[in-house]
């Protein structure tokens, strides 16, 4: 064979090995791809939920570890004590934690004297020279009470035609059994405890109080028809927000004529000030809808006079940016904690150097933040100009620049694309001090509909789901106010049926309630 031919079959061999070479990494690739969509799907299904360990998952593993260290530690001092009676001893005094025990808790003191007061020498009844005291935290089992109210008659003997008597006081359920204030209880156990009814039912009957859960349903309605009013106008207020946050979780709703339940969405919209040290009240809603398509935010948003909606990027909010309004369409402020929890599972499934550096630029820009948490909206853009506006500055082009440096199939490619495709939404904070990096404030609030949706199962309708929205927003707003849910619903129902007048209905707001209890919320 000649120079040519050999020279020719070396330049075929060459060619195929390319192909195979690039057939081969395509199918690393694809592999690494099946991977990790693997490993994501176990850690969905079988770890954390998110990219920081929960305070919940952490504290089921500290509380076994504090029980064994108890149990540890109460042997311990059963034997030390043996041997100091069986050596003579003194027993020693126990170190004791008084703790804090708040001031409004009742006081029952009891004393142990000893068994004779009289001298061992014959001497005569002993002085008292001192005392030790301890205090320890008790407990009274709920305990149900019969509210009995009388109302006199009284008439004239003269001439028995005259008669007085006080009105009877309007009731959310007229004529039945319930206080208000027991009303209100079984509202925050449901929605703000994350009881359902049936649990309430069981604990009841540990008391022998025989009640079913259509009858507490059945209660709560005709409580949440009184507090509409206080929920349209807690509407009202959200509407004159000029910076929103809004987010969506799943409703599922049982669905009778397929035996089955469908899914709706709760709809969460969030107006708190506080991080930028505003003078609005912090205000929390929920909404329920069929289904999680544009024309629900379209309709949930209708008549805010807000500028900045500060959300995910879910593409049914993308038209909300297509609507004319007098104060202009709304400007979409995304969220940097939904772009750090894509490069936390590409650090996490794969090493990656690139993600690694991602996250901590993004670390940088939340230091940036926190120094200025709370304080004035001009004080905060002026510190975010400093120190963010470099670090977002360079942070772009380093990004562009590692898109075309890696395969473009793969997942942390398609993270970097996700981070640049928006990225005018993500850099708004540096154009307002009120703005915040992320959506946290109503992640914060859809995580309690969560578990009271994973503990009820479903909602019974959708009329019932409306309703659960509605008492879910009165709790969670009492909650970021501080106020005890259960007291101010209780207030707030007495006042309404006592007829305040509807002009005064500002008076009747979680933000003006002043708190008669000093039990926090």
């Amino acid at each position: 064979m000649d120079a040519t031919a050999l020279a020719r079959e070396n330049a075929l061999l060459k060619a195929r090995l390319t192909e195979v070479e690039a057939a081969l990494a395509e199918v690393q690739e694809a592999n690494r791809r099946l991977e990790d969509i693997l490993r994501t799907s176990q850690r969905e299904k079988f770890g954390k939920r998110s990219e920081k360990l929960s305070p919940d998952q952490f504290n089921l593993a500290l509380e076994d570890a504090e029980l064994a260290q108890g149990v540890l530690e109460a042997a311990q001092e059963k034997a030390e004590a043996a041997l100091q009676r069986a050596r003579g001893e003194p027993p020693r005094k126990p170190a004791r934690n008084l703790g804090h025990l708040p001031p409004h808790l009742p006081r029952i003191e009891r004393v142990i004297e000893p068994a004779s007061l009289l001298c061992p020498c014959g001497c005569g009844e002993m002085a008292k020279i001192g005392e030790d005291v301890s205090r320890r935290l008790d407990v009274i089992p709920a305990q149900f009470r019969v509210l009995v109210t009388r109302r006199p008659r009284y008439a004239c003997r003269r001439c028995s035609q005259a008669v007085a008597q006080a009105h009877a006081p309007e009731h959310v359920v007229p004529g039945g059994l319930p206080t208000e204030l027991f009303i209100a209880s079984i509202i925050v156990s449901k929605f703000g405890d994350h009881l359902p009814f049936y649990r309430q039912v069981e604990i009841f009957k540990r008391q022998g109080i025989d009640l079913d859960r259509g009858t507490l349903g059945n209660w709560v309605g005709r409580a949440c028809f009184h507090l509409m009013p206080v929920i349209n106008h807690m509407k009202d207020h959200l509407r004159r927000a000029d910076r929103i946050f809004v987010d969506e979780t799943r409703a599922p709703v049982l669905d009778p004529g397929r035996k089955a339940t469908k899914s709706g969405f709760f709809w969460a919209v969030v107006a708190d000030d506080r991080g930028h040290g505003g003078a609005g009240p912090p205000i929390v809603l929920f909404h329920y809808a069929p289904g999680r398509g544009k024309e629900h935010p379209l309709k949930l948003l209708s008549g805010y006079r807000g500028r900045f909606l500060q959300c995910d990027a879910y593409q049914s909010y993308n038209a909300l940016t297509e609507i004319s309004r007098d104060n202009g369409p709304w400007q979409l402020v995304y969220c940097w904690t939904h772009v750090r929890r894509r490069f936390v599972k590409r650090f996490e499934n794969e090493g990656s150097p690139i993600a690694e550096e991602m996250l901590r630029q993004i670390a940088l820009l939340y230091q940036v933040d926190q120094t200025v948490r709370g304080k004035e909206a001009s004080v905060r853009l002026a510190t975010r100009h400093e120190h963010s506006v470099p670090i977002i500055t360079a942070l772009k082009p380093w990004l562009e620049a590692q898109l075309s440096r890696i395969p473009q199939k793969s997942q942390l490619a398609e993270d970097i694309r996700y981070t640049l495709a928006h990225w005018p939404g993500l850099i708004h904070f540096l154009e307002d001090g009120t703005l915040e990096l992320d959506t946290n404030p109503v992640e914060n609030q859809i995580r309690p509909i969560a578990l009271t949706r994973k503990n009820a199962l479903f909602a019974g309708n959708e009329i019932g789901a409306e309703n659960w929205a509605m008492l879910a927003s009165l709790v969670a707003t009492c909650k970021l106010s501080a106020v005890n849910p259960v007291d101010y619903i209780d207030a707030t129902l007495r006042a309404i049926l006592d007829g305040h007048p509807q002009s005064g209905i500002e008076d009747l707001m979680p933000w003006r309630y002043k708190q008669t209890s000093t039990l926090a919320a």
